[in-house]
């Protein structure tokens, strides 16, 4: 560009229009044909209209004329290169449908494209066939058009899709502006008041002003924690876990000393006979513990309160030396309402 500067007389537009034409040396421009550039000047100015109107043949030579005396080559006729001429392509019928169907373009500078305020996605993807000399290989048998590495055009935003999408659901995109519930006839929105003793959502996270009021917040008395949605079921299971574990040794001393004295009463007939009634207990508490003590679990982590695995346990989880964390659980939520989970430490209450 800066070399195409050297002639004289030239303008800026005469400059683009050249470098549109794919002509940027000096050499370039003495080697060519007067006739020959100035159809490529006439053709990059009916795509882009940078000029009123294109050079006329003199002004063309006239350029070339002082590109070869800048470069050094004589503007004889015997020193020009031969330039092969170029085939209308564009005069065949079968070449002609191809155009319409295949989008056609030239080379762009950036400075142009800037220029003009065109976008890559505004110039469509192309050869000029007339460049091309010889034969050309024709084809035009597939109805569809073949893909083309097209530059993929840029989407609309999420303000744009949301506020297409805000007319059907009623939402407002704008945050400054609040959205008004839909109102049908019949039906109407449940709403909830702020601060509202029975509202749903505030018991399961908090308990009533009135059900901790005189306690300490430090100690256990105070009762924490989100609302567990079966709190008798956990009753009725920590009861059962607790009735297992006393009843269960106690069932295995009995049977087995009921049976001693049966086999040799002059050495256990000391036996009670009401002893029995442990065995017999240990039926229905295992059965209680089954509906009741298996199925008992956590509100948050869903994992088996009433059931010893071998797994790690919450740091703040109940515990006493030698019990383990099941039987301490079930007096703490016996005793204070409330427990704190030992898988994941949550606290969980049983009154709201």
């Amino acid at each position: 560009m800066l070399k195409l500067k050297k002639i004289e007389g030239i303008s800026e537009t005469s400059l683009q229009l050249l470098e549109a034409s794919g002509i940027d040396r000096l050499a370039i421009l003495a080697a060519l044909d007067v006739d020959y550039l100035v159809a490529e000047l006439k053709l990059a100015n009916e795509t882009l209209s940078l000029v009123k109107r294109v050079p006329s043949n003199a002004v063309v030579l006239r350029w070339i004329t002082q590109a070869a005396a800048i470069v050094g080559v004589e503007p004889a006729d015997d020193t020009l290169p031969e330039i092969e001429p170029a085939v209308n392509f564009e005069a065949n019928p079968e070449v002609a449908e191809m155009l319409a169907r295949a989008p056609c373009a030239i080379p762009l500078p950036a400075k142009i494209m800037m220029g003009k305020g065109l976008q890559v996605s505004d110039v469509p993807a192309g050869i000029i066939l007339n460049r091309y000399s010889g034969d050309l290989d024709v084809r035009i048998g597939s109805t569809k058009p073949p893909k083309l590495d097209l530059p993929i055009r840029r989407q609309s935003s999420n303000f744009e899709t949301i506020s297409k999408s805000s007319a059907r659901v009623n939402f407002v995109a704008n945050p400054a502006q609040p959205a008004n519930p839909i109102k049908e006839k019949g039906n109407r929105m449940p709403g909830s008041k702020s601060g509202h003793e029975e509202d749903r959502v505030a018991l399961i996270r908090t308990p009533r002003v009135e059900t901790n009021l005189g306690k300490n917040p430090e100690s256990r008395q105070y009762i924490r924690g989100v609302l567990h949605p079966h709190p008798w079921h956990l009753r009725v299971g920590a009861v059962f876990t607790l009735l297992l574990l006393v009843n269960l040794p106690l069932a295995v001393v009995s049977a087995f000393l009921l049976l001693a004295s049966d086999q040799k009463p002059e050495n256990f007939a000391w036996v009670p006979q009401w002893w029995l009634a442990f065995p017999i207990a240990l039926l229905f508490t295992g059965l209680g513990y089954l509906l009741w003590g298996l199925t008992g679990k956590c509100r948050i982590c869903n994992q088996k309160l009433f059931v010893s695995k071998s797994a790690f346990k919450h740091i703040k989880a109940h515990r006493i030396t030698g019990m383990g964390f099941v039987v301490p659980l079930c007096l703490h939520l016996l005793a204070f309402k409330w427990f704190r989970c030992s898988s994941c430490g949550t606290p969980v209450r049983l009154k709201k």
